[in-house]
């Protein structure tokens, strides 16, 4: 049985005539409903690990984690520090169903990623969302990931493959431990279906936000080792150090 919505309309109107942003009831003068100033102050992420995205205080920098342990995945690419109000509108999208909040970040964040395209990132081939645990699909009744990679697909005319990837093993919420903790819990817990084409393809995972980034690295991993030529991450917000 498939839980994960299929929904086919719009779900906010996208006309060219002016909408109200979602944030501020203002009118918003481009296409998607947010104004232009609630868009500056959006939390931009700034200088950051090459890697991992880890907000560090200057460019160009490498963080110590990625440098003691590389990870299997090239780099992330993320807009936005997780804070004030994209932490909220997150929340809203992945734990009350607000899809319209998903859906302006999935738009702003195809933006992102376009203007990336057109400089120094390579296209992948094909977006990979990051697996729901059973449990956790059934209560919630979609996949926050999956919806933001076919948002991501329309948008970036990229193939969006959701069963190449498997979480064949119900975890605890990963928000609720600490970074060994995390590592520890995910152990065994992802699979490639078996008919998972990867051996040579340049792949990109899509999640809504990056935390210690244990699940990027085990996903990253396991693709890797299945024959992958490149595993980037994309994902709307990055967490910074605790205590920064």
């Amino acid at each position: 049985m498939r839980c994960q919505p299929r929904y086919q309309g719009q779900v906010y109107i996208c006309l060219k005539n002016v909408q109200t942003c979602l944030l501020c009831d203002e009118p918003a003068t481009a296409e998607m409903p947010i104004c232009e100033g609630c868009e500056t102050d959006l939390p931009w992420l700034g200088s950051h690990c090459q890697t991992c995205a880890l907000p560090l205080p200057a460019n160009g920098l490498t963080c110590g984690e990625c440098l003691l342990e590389p990870p299997a995945f090239e780099q992330v690419a993320v807009p936005w520090v997780y804070g004030f109000p994209v932490d909220s509108l997150i929340t809203r999208f992945k734990h009350n169903a607000k899809w319209p909040f998903g859906h302006l970040l999935a738009d702003v964040l195809g933006q992102y990623l376009q203007h990336r395209f057109e400089e120094d990132l390579p296209r992948p081939d094909v977006l990979l969302p990051v697996p729901l645990a059973n449990k956790r699909l059934r209560r919630r009744g979609f996949n926050q990931a999956a919806m933001l990679a076919r948002w991501l697909s329309v948008a970036l005319d990229l193939p969006c493959e959701e069963q190449i990837l498997r979480r064949i093993k119900d975890t605890d919420a990963q928000q609720d431990l600490d970074a060994k903790a995390r590592k520890r819990n995910l152990r065994n817990a992802f699979t490639l279906a078996a008919d998972a084409q990867v051996k040579g393809r340049y792949l990109a995972l899509v999640d809504d936000v990056l935390t210690t980034g244990a699940t990027a690295r085990a996903l990253a991993r396991l693709l890797m080792d299945a024959g992958a030529a490149r595993v980037d991450v994309y994902c709307l917000a990055r967490t910074p150090k605790p205590g920064t």
